[in-house]
């Protein structure tokens, strides 16, 4: 499904990726767990475009995802949750879920917002308010939720359970042992796997921009 290999990304002068490589292979979920700093951001940017690097390669399925400008990403079905959730404050939760599918194009998605809803109920219940008033906690099943709506195929979550209360932390706890039961393909960025070591299929450590270990 994902396979990245060699890659190396500098920002400005400074080394922050050297000759990482993992997969996540289809149906499974992937932790990348590392300390504040370890690059694991700067891969997720990387792999969806808004970092270029200087070496390695990422393949997903067929595509050659350096090849293609990082607008063209999600239009192949890969959904990315950043970590500082990026929402449209002037807009409501419902707009800010719906972005991907109005830069897509995508036209059938009805069907597709329905089983998120009923996946991340909270989300249907503040679905109009505007995303300035809700809580950290319910910014992020916004944003979980948007990348959701294009990522049919493959999911990139960087630290979703960074920083929000002890329940909204079980609650996406939850949501994501729904998804690995929907047998989504999913990474997830995290700087302990304290809350999803149990739905993890494998796991890389990152450390200082380099993978160090695989479970």
């Amino acid at each position: 499904m994902l396979e990245v290999s060699g890659l190396d990304v500098n920002i400005g002068p400074i080394p922050t990726l050297r000759g990482v490589g993992l997969e996540v292979p289809p149906g499974s979920m992937r932790g990348l767990i590392g300390r504040n700093g370890a690059g694991k951001t700067t891969l997720m940017r990387s792999i969806m475009g808004v970092l270029k690097p200087g070496a390695g390669r990422v393949a997903f399925e067929a595509a050659d995802l350096l090849a293609l400008p990082g607008s063209q990403r999600a239009h192949l079905g890969i959904g990315y949750m950043p970590e500082d959730r990026r929402l449209v404050p002037s807009l409501t939760a419902e707009e800010n879920i719906l972005l991907p599918v109005w830069a897509t194009g995508v036209k059938d998605y009805q069907a597709r917002l329905d089983w998120i809803y009923g996946l991340i109920h909270e989300a249907a219940e503040f679905r109009a308010r505007p995303a300035t008033s809700l809580s950290g906690g319910q910014q992020k099943m916004v944003a979980l939720a948007r990348a959701l709506l294009v990522g049919t195929k493959l999911l990139l979550l960087d630290e979703p359970t960074e920083g929000i209360a002890p329940v909204l932390v079980r609650r996406i706890a939850d949501i994501l042992a729904e998804l690995k039961r929907e047998g989504e393909s999913v990474l997830i960025a995290e700087s302990n796997d304290t809350h999803i070591a149990d739905l993890l299929d494998g796991t890389y450590v990152i450390e200082r921009g380099s993978v160090v270990k695989r479970d």
